[in-house]
């Protein structure tokens, strides 16, 4: 019995927490000309080519803050 308890207590709080959770923020791929190649392409071949565009001397450069930059489409949703 306590070990049914316990279980609840533990999804009930799992439950609550991702209940809570923050909206997802991150930009999804732009569904544009220039992004509509990669939409279906697999993840990792789509992204060699994110760096030729976003580097610091590129057309569409990434803030500083920026996290690291060889996961691109792990954040970035493809949809």
């Amino acid at each position: 019995m306590i070990y049914n308890l316990a279980f609840l207590a533990f999804c009930t709080g799992l439950l609550l927490f991702l209940w809570n959770a923050p909206p997802e923020t991150t930009i999804k791929l732009p569904n544009d000309e220039i992004h509509a190649r990669f939409h279906h392409m697999k993840k990792r071949d789509a992204e060699a080519f994110c760096i030729k565009c976003h580097n610091p001397k590129g057309t569409a450069p990434l803030p500083k803050n920026h996290p690291p930059k060889y996961r691109c489409l792990f954040c970035h949703k493809v949809g």
